[in-house]
């Protein structure tokens, strides 16, 4: 039985619509031609990441979960690491027994105050006024 490993793409939100999908299908072109399996692929969509790539502060995040023999990582690896709208990619072999992956983590919300925080002359919520200011 073949290992099942995990694929993270995280791609250029300025390349072209057509451009990602293209990268996202000669992936899984890639593991079926060499003999593995696409067991699953998830859209996570446009997402911050925890810092900065190459002054990208954004990425559209894909995962792909297959099966696959070992020697197809490393054929797998060179094209995604010469592609230009792939910002970054790791594959990740799973231990037997490992679930299911998770859906998307939720979106987080940006600059969503609730109006019950704030006071009627003061603009700023209560959470980001100091303590002095409050009393």
């Amino acid at each position: 039985m073949a290992p099942l490993y995990d694929l993270f793409l995280l791609l250029d939100p300025a390349a072209p619509d057509e451009r990602r999908a293209e990268i996202v299908a000669n992936a899984q072109s890639a593991i079926s031609d060499g003999g593995g399996e696409v067991v699953g692929v998830h859209d996570w969509g446009l997402r911050q990441m925890a810092y900065e790539i190459d002054h990208k502060a954004e990425a559209e995040y894909h995962f792909i979960q297959f099966t696959a023999p070992p020697e197809l990582i490393e054929q797998l690896n060179q094209p995604l690491r010469i592609t230009d709208d792939v910002i970054r990619h790791r594959i990740i072999r799973l231990d037997p027994g490992t679930p299911p992956p998770p859906g998307p983590p939720p979106a987080r919300e940006r600059n969503v105050i609730d109006e019950r925080d704030r006071d009627d002359d003061d603009e700023r919520p209560r959470s980001r006024r100091s303590s002095y200011e409050s009393r």
